[in-house]
């Protein structure tokens, strides 16, 4: 090798001068704002709620054949992928005054509505927005939705994203499957992910790795049976207080709540099982579907505890409630 140049050596004692910087890390609250417009992200499930992505049922529901019958309980197309759960097809004016409803009472607690850009032909589950997006801090994942009917719907999420300017932080790629219904923050270092048919254990490490960068803890619990996600059984209410199905959760996983200081609130057996499916819009502040039990509504409410309900039963015909239908891009901390 020769000997150095003079320009190399000059271009050198440049460089020295303006070296790479890795700190602070690109979730930095000010950092965000500065490059990407806002503090994007979420790093827990219960502060004050400031930005949302929804999609208004639309025309794509209409793929529904209720001449196609399953059985007694549910309507679909094995070959194309498509099905819908109930005695009846979907009612898609009352599940658009039910949606609108609660987009007012979300709008009413100071959230930001965003709706998804155009979405792919036929995408009858793209309501439940929750499912194809999880914010982290910094940014969003977007995920990779397990069945033929919801796959594509991704699509509408990444170029929504883009166009709001929320960095993607990854996106599920190869043979990972992940839904962010089966994804929950504890705290601020601590979130746990329910696998299932629809979060596969590829899918869970590839959202492992981003949370790992970020000094977070990615909890694994494997759910029961074909139940598809966490959010039917946990759902986080405050900083230390959750809603929980605990007959259907793992003892191991509820002495790890204890020691994290999370207190639970048990579901009554008279509660409508949806009501686990109910979304946090600040601590101690949570909006639910209709359906819960006195027992129930008292337990909150010794908890302090503040509950919106709302109409949502043809909604959640549809196989989501609630909280499937929003996807979280901007919380304040808890």
């Amino acid at each position: 090798m020769g000997a150095i140049t003079e320009a190399e050596w000059r271009y050198n004692q440049l460089i020295k001068q303006f070296p790479s910087e890795a700190e602070p890390p690109f979730e930095d609250s000010e950092q965000l704002e500065k490059w990407w417009g806002r503090d994007w992200g979420c790093t827990n499930d219960v502060g004050r709620l400031r930005v949302v992505l929804m999609h208004r049922p639309g025309e794509e529901v209409n793929i529904v054949d209720i001449s196609k019958r399953l059985d007694n309980n549910a309507f679909g197309d094995v070959q194309t992928g498509w099905y819908w759960r109930g005695t009846e097809g979907p009612d898609l004016k009352r599940m658009q005054a039910q949606h609108d409803a609660y987009t007012a009472v979300l709008r009413a607690e100071g959230v930001e509505v965003v709706y998804l850009d155009e979405i792919g032909d036929s995408r009858m589950k793209s309501c439940y927005t929750r499912d194809s997006c999880v914010a982290v801090g910094g940014g969003a994942i977007v995920t990779r939705l397990g069945p033929r009917m919801r796959r594509g719907e991704e699509r509408a999420v990444t170029r929504t994203l883009a166009r709001l300017g929320c960095p993607i932080l990854r996106t599920i790629s190869g043979s990972g499957i992940f839904e962010g219904g089966s994804f929950a923050w504890l705290n601020r270092k601590t979130a746990v992910v329910g696998l299932s048919s629809r979060v596969n254990e590829e899918g869970a490490r590839q959202v492992e790795e981003v949370l790992r960068s970020q000094g977070v803890e990615l909890i694994k619990v494997t759910l029961t049976g074909y139940r598809l996600h966490i959010d039917g059984l946990f759902v986080m209410i405050a900083p230390d207080l959750a809603l929980a199905n605990i007959t259907l959760l793992p003892f191991w996983f509820l002495e790890r709540l204890d020691q994290l200081g999370i207190r639970l609130i048990e579901t009554h057996h008279e509660d409508d099982i949806s009501i686990i499916n109910a979304l946090a819009v600040a601590p101690y502040r949570l909006i639910m579907p209709e359906g819960v039990s006195g027992y129930t509504r008292d337990r909150l409410d010794l908890h302090g505890v503040e509950v919106i309900t709302v109409p949502y039963d043809k909604m959640i015909s549809g196989g989501g409630g609630l909280h499937c239908s929003t996807a979280p891009l901007i919380r304040d901390e808890a």
